[in-house]
């Protein structure tokens, strides 16, 4: 591993968070935005719309104003080959086998790190107008695997900044151990705790620019505001897991196959 790998390993291990600037290709960013609007304009499902969800300021249901405001495209590995070269492609795999290794010490191959086809494997968008707020969550609370060790790959297609709503983490919360307590019903951190208040408190946002990537930890605490601008904001998010750390059977997490990364 090169200097520069090991520096950034052991930002990833103490903070849960990494970004590598530029790293996707502008040709193939191009590609990627294309595609993400051709699938909204007409809506080509399956999708997830804001108002399936209610988070804050999302529409009160698919019959209100703005009920049809996609909040994301999933099966994206699915739907078209772009996706799919940036999924498994050197760009994310060379990075992910060395914040792997540095996390268990050994050597991974390209074969050896797979993307989940359960997990994220979305295009992410916030539209103006009726975009909702995620709250305080972290996502392995609804992932089922032998160990909580996955890395989730956050690709921006623009700029994303705390006006469009760009996510905002808190730094080393993903080697927490929290009281259940601390949580509410769907698992998002209680803001009415001054606990937790001081831990809220310490997030810093993470603004990135177009081809920046974001990997961070399963475990990592982090949330999204609104898009308040006039444009859509487009995030293609991917999640990735050793091979040998299995889904449980007969989960959500086991409903699909992983896939292999590229050589």
């Amino acid at each position: 591993m090169s200097v520069t790998a090991s520096l950034e390993a052991h930002a990833f291990e103490r903070d849960g968070y990494l970004v590598a600037r530029d790293l996707c290709p502008e040709a193939l960013r191009t590609r990627l935005l294309d595609v993400s609007r051709q699938h909204l304009d007409p809506v080509l499902g399956p999708v997830e719309y804001e108002a399936d969800l209610g988070y804050p300021g999302a529409p009160a249901s698919r019959q209100a104003e703005g009920g049809h405001t996609v909040r994301r495209l999933l099966n994206a590995f699915t739907r078209d080959q772009a996706f799919r070269d940036w999924a498994t492609g050197a760009e994310v795999g060379n990075q992910l086998r060395a914040l792997f290794a540095a996390s268990t010490g050994q050597a991974y191959e390209a074969g050896d790190v797979l993307v989940s086809q359960c997990h994220h494997n979305c295009m992410m968008t916030k539209h103006p107008g009726f975009s909702s707020a995620t709250l305080w969550h972290q996502d392995i609370r609804y992932w089922s695997f032998d160990r909580p060790e996955l890395i989730s790959v956050w690709l921006a297609l623009g700029s994303e900044t705390a006006r469009n709503g760009a996510l905002s983490v808190i730094p080393g919360s993903h080697r927490l151990a929290l009281d259940r307590g601390r949580l509410d019903g769907a698992l998002f951190l209680r803001t009415d705790l001054p606990e937790n208040q001081e831990l809220i408190g310490s997030a810093v946002p993470v603004e990135l620019e177009p081809g920046d990537v974001l990997f961070f930890h399963c475990r990592l605490f982090h949330a999204a505001g609104m898009n308040l601008t006039e444009r859509v904001k487009h995030s293609l998010v991917f999640t990735y897991h050793a091979a040998d750390n299995q889904p449980i059977p007969d989960t959500r997490s086991a409903s699909l196959p992983g896939i292999p990364l590229r050589p």
